[in-house]
This record gives structure tokens, C-alpha cells and sequence, in this order.
């Protein structure tokens, strides 16, 4: 039977309508190009429009003209509706000095992200629809079969360019690039933290100490890696870091619905040894008293999302959804909690004024990790050893086409219920409940903070481009192996990825050729000509409207530098 839709034609295809594919939708709109944005659900704005509230960022560099756009939007909805100045003015502002460095509230989030698409007259939306079938012909993808994510009906695409940015690489994964699930093992890459690793943290004090002496312009972290268990068997697995729904927690009496009912499989023994056991960061992490709520995880019960089909990820979905609630309800209401920090916990429920439509939850889980294509760095990833400085240098790796950088250290939850034992042999190494009860010498499974270890490193272009696929970009689940890819994984990044890739699509097209064979040389230029950078200098600020800036990121990019200060940078490329 012929498909009704089969001549339905764009220059361009972008998959996922994160802020990644929002960014790359409408740079590649900006350069001319006709633009189709699919998105699984009927909502636009990935985590940030649902639930997360706060930038992950330790840099204040502004990276690259869309999230410059962004950032600038929220600014300029907060002063404008409640003023100069006003606490939730100073709330949404993304400043280095402080850690959130930026909170959005979801719903003007999800506002700004569907101005800024409807803005562009060549981005066509479609809401609701899902990758599922890809024809190649010689490396090139020519057609993709969409289906309604909640139905049968099938539409086909034809593009020139296609860009996945889904949080789950469903489209590459339908065209057949080859990607990794879980970890890689110790060996595989020489990579130090690699494989099943127990762990434990240090807390309350800030690091790296390269950043508090001023080596690179972050803001400090307040934990870091406190041990490893010499035992950890350190092989590679399916095990990938936890995810978790992220309510949106508020504590204004006027905007607030109570969690008055448990939901339905609620059993208050699971909460019982649970560690996590908070409502509130306090008030610096509030927006007009709203707050992400990142206390509910379920390490191990996610594994079947990245391969599963929608009505598996529902499920696993619902089921995070239900722990969270749960989890809400025993802070609340249960008797082995103290009578005044249950009555604490009651000044939190969920907003009114956000997810009206879905009982006041966000329409999605936080996905930390699915799946990472292989791209064509040699070894196919991007490692822990390119974002980690080698010995008597100051920078990272550098890449000589580099497109993107890093800003935040490698890290990840725990991966799985399983605890060190090294001090204590023969004993089990599964606890019950999860991970975190803090019962044995290294608590974790896989559980990373490696902040010591970080530094602004650069992203090749090479980590966007799977093997064998020529006009597919994949600026969400890039090339990287686990470990590397906890640096990647923050919106700010993905945005910036998402513009390289909409920049990339665009010259392909212009130029008659695929974004693999496109010259990296040109693509860089063309980033920087438009503000965008390649690599981290200290000076970001002033740098933007130096005009030797782009001849200094260059230059770093081809090991003519070595640290992050502009001053004495060969810019002579």
C-alpha cells in the first residue's frame, strides 16, 4: 500500500525536540533551509521543560548564539514580569559565581523554546511521532518511517540531512549506526574509572583546586571521589547510571497540591533504608518557590529503557514515577519520620501551575544514559583520557577539529544495587533496597564525581558522525565512552552541540555534500564568524569581541597552547 505522505520533503530532518534539536532546527532554519522538528510527545523543551528547573553549568560562557538566545530569554522574562533586580531575576541568572548558575521554572521553559521555534517560518512541527524505520542507500539515509508514538499511523520522510537529537539515538538506531549501551571495561580504552567500580564520595568542600586557585575560571564543586575499592572488578556490563522522574516541587500555599494519597504499589518498606531522604536543596535552588526534586533514584531498574519500544519506556517511566511520589508521601506522612521534619517536608507539593494537564508531573523521565553511537574517532569514542590533562600539562587533549567544549566533570550515578566489600570479604554484594545506604566502605556502584580529575576539554567533530552513515548528525548521544560521556551529558553542552549540528547541516546542503565529507576547517570558521566556540579560554567574556579570538581557538585546537589563559596564545594558524 502506498504511504500517503511518502513525498513529504525537507532539506533537513531533526529528531527530538530537546533544546538540542531545538537549536539545531533553528540554525539550520536561520541558514535557509526547510526544516522538519519531530518530537516523541506533544511537548517541545526536553528536561528542561520538565522538571529539572536548574542550568548544570560551572562555567558562565555562553558558548555558542542559542544558548547566548536562551539564557537571554529567561533573563529578560523574570525582569521584565517581576523586575530588576527581583529575586527571581537574580534567580534565572547564569553567573559563575554561584552553583545552580541559572534556574527556569518548566513552564517558561517550555515557553521560550516554543516562541523561539515558531519564530522561524522554515521549521515545520510535528508533535507526537517517533523514528522507527530508515532506508540507506550507499551510507546515505534517504527516507524515515515515523510512527505516532501513541498509535499505528506510519508517515515517511525524505531529507537530505538528518540530525537525531533524541535523548535516546532512536533514529541512528533505526538507520543502523552501531552504539554502545552500558560500560566499557577497564581495559578496553585504558580508561581509569572505567568498568564496575565501587566507590565512595567526600563532601563539603570545593574542588577541583586547579578551579579555587584559578587555573580555569569554574565555579568549585562541593564533592568529589573519596575512594575506589581496590576489589572492583572494573569489567564492562549493560549497567548505565540511574534515572529519575524530577517533580517539580513548590512551597507557596497558593500554587500548591498536596501528595495526600500514595500512589497504588506504595510499600513504605522501600523507603525505610533509603539515604536519600530530602525535599529541599533550600532556598538558593527556589524560583518563585519551586525546585527540582533529584532525591528519588532506582539504580538497576532502568536497564531496559534505552532498546525498549515506547510502551516499555512507559513503563519503566511510570514506575519511577510511582517511586517518587512514594517517596513524597513517606517524608510526609510516615510515623518513623520525625513529627517536625514531617511537618517540614509538608511545605513542599506539587505546583499548580505546572503540568496542569498531567496531574501537576512532568510528561518526562530524567534519561541520564541511553544509548552512545560509535563515531570516527579511532577506538570509535570519545574517552576519559581525552578530558583528563596529562601529566605537566594544563589542557586536556586538544583536537584538531574541535567544535565544542566541556564545562563539567565526568560523573554518574550508580549504576546498579550492588556495594563494595573489600573490608569485608565473603560478605554480599547486593544490598536490598539500593545503593546508597551508605553500609559498606564503597557504597556505590559506578557512582563517579571526578571533579579533581576535570577540566574544559574539547568535543572533535568526529564524536557527531556514526560510522558508515554519511548525512546523519547525533549531537545528544555522541560518541563517548561512559565515563567521558558524564561531561557531556548537560543541556548546555547538548545545546551547543545541537547549533554545531544545525550549522553542519546547512553548509552540507549548501556545498552538495554529506556533514562526513564536509571540510571541519570551514565548519569551524563558520562557528566562530558567528560567536560560537571551539575551545575554553578564561577570558571568554572579553574574547567575544576580540577580534584575534577565532585565530586563538584555533590555535588551541592545534596544541599551539597549553592552559586556559588567553595571554601569550600563538594565534597564527
Amino acid at each position: 500500500m502506498t504511504n500517503p505522505h511518502r513525498d513529504t520533503h525537507f532539506d533537513l530532518l531533526v529528531t527530538g525536540g530537546t533544546p538540542s534539536g531545538i537549536a539545531a532546527a533553528v540554525r539550520a532554519a536561520r541558514e535557509g533551509l526547510t526544516v522538519l522538528l519531530t518530537q516523541h510527545s506533544q511537548h517541545l523543551g526536553g528536561l528542561l521543560a520538565n522538571g529539572i528547573i536548574q542550568w548544570d553549568g560551572l562555567s558562565e560562557h555562553r558558548r555558542c548564539p542559542i544558548f547566548d538566545e536562551v539564557l537571554t530569554a529567561i533573563e529578560t522574562h523574570y525582569r521584565e514580569v517581576y523586575g530588576e533586580g527581583s529575586p527571581q531575576h537574580l534567580a534565572s541568572q547564569y553567573r559563575v559565581d554561584k552553583h545552580p548558575n541559572g534556574l527556569v521554572e518548566p513552564g517558561a521553559a517550555e515557553w521560550i523554546f516554543d516562541e523561539m521555534v515558531a519564530a522561524e517560518r522554515n521549521i515545520t512541527v510535528w508533535r507526537g511521532w517517533t523514528p522507527v524505520a530508515a532506508e540507506v542507500e550507499r551510507g546515505r539515509i534517504t527516507g524515515v518511517t515515523l510512527r505516532k508514538t501513541r498509535g499505528a499511523a506510519t508517515r515517511t520522510v525524505i531529507a537530505t540531512v538528518f540530525v537525531d537529537a533524541t535523548y535516546e539515538a532512536d533514529l541512528a538506531a533505526a538507520a543502523g549506526a552501531e552504539y554502545r549501551v552500558g560500560r566499557e571495561s577497564r581495559e578496553q580504552h585504558d580508561e581509569a574509572h572505567a568498568g564496575q567500580i565501587f566507590t565512595r564520595l567526600d563532601a563539603g568542600g570545593r574542588w577541583p583546586q586547579a578551579a579555587v586557585d584559578g587555573v580555569f575560571a569554574m565555579h568549585p564543586y562541593a564533592s568529589k571521589l573519596g575512594g575506589v575499592d581496590p576489589a572492583s572488578p572494573r569489567t564492562g556490563d549493560g549497567a548505565i547510571q540511574a534515572y529519575n522522574t524530577r517533580p517539580c516541587i513548590v512551597n507557596d500555599p497558593a500554587n500548591r497540591v498536596m501528595v495526600e494519597t500514595p500512589p497504588i504499589d506504595y510499600d513504605p518498606a522501600r523507603y525505610l533504608g533509603y539515604q536519600r531522604r530530602y525535599l529541599s536543596h533550600g532556598d538558593r535552588s527556589l524560583i518563585n518557590g519551586k525546585g527540582t526534586y533529584n532525591a528519588p533514584i532506582l539504580p538497576g531498574e532502568n536497564h531496559g529503557y534505552p532498546d525498549g519500544d515506547w510502551t516499555t519506556r512507559d513503563r519503566i517511566s511510570r514506575h519511577h514515577q510511582d517511586f517518587a511520589l512514594g517517596l513524597i508521601y513517606f517524608l510526609q506522612n510516615d510515623r518513623s519520620i520525625e513529627a517536625g521534619e514531617r511537618q517540614a517536608n509538608r511545605q513542599f507539593g506539587l505546583p499548580m501551575d505546572e503540568f496542569a494537564d498531567n496531574n501537576h508531573l512532568p510528561y518526562e523521565m530524567y534519561v541520564r544514559e541511553t544509548r552512545r553511537i560509535l563515531g570516527r574517532l579511532p577506538g570509535g569514542m570519545l574517552t576519559e583520557n581525552d578530558l583528563t590533562a596529562p601529566a605537566g600539562h594544563i589542557r586536556p587533549r586538544c583536537f584538531d577539529d574541535s567544535i565544542a567544549f566541556t564545562d563539567w566533570y565526568m560523573d554518574s550515578h550508580s549504576c546498579t544495587r550492588d556495594v563494595g566489600t573489600w573490608t569485608a570479604p565473603g560478605s554480599s554484594r547486593s544490598h536490598p533496597d539500593n545503593a546508597l545506604t551508605g553500609n559498606a566502605e564503597y557504597p556505590f556502584d559506578g557512582k563517579l564525581i571526578l571533579t579533581e580529575q576535570m577540566r574544559p576539554g574539547m568535543i572533535p567533530y568526529r564524536c557527531l558522525i556514526p560510522q558508515r552513515l554519511e548525512n546523519l548528525l547525533v549531537p545528544v548521544c555522541i560518541a563517548a565512552t561512559h565515563i567521558a560521556w558524564g561531561a557531556v551529558r548537560l543541556e548546555p553542552c547538548w545545546i551547543h552541540l545541537g547549533e554545531v549540528a544545525g550549522t553542519a547541516a546547512a553548509l552540507a546542503v549548501h556545498q552538495h555534500t554529506t556533514p562526513a565529507a564536509l571540510s571541519v576547517s570551514t565548519l569551524q570558521r563558520n562557528l566562530l564568524d558567528a560567536g560560537a566556540s571551539i575551545a575554553f579560554f578564561n577570558q571568554h567574556t572579553t574574547l567575544r569581541t576580540d577580534p584575534r579570538r577565532a585565530e586563538m581557538e584555533l590555535a588551541a585546537c592545534h596544541t599551539k597552547s597549553d592552559g586556559y589563559d588567553a595571554a601569550g596564545v600563538h594565534g597564527d594558524h
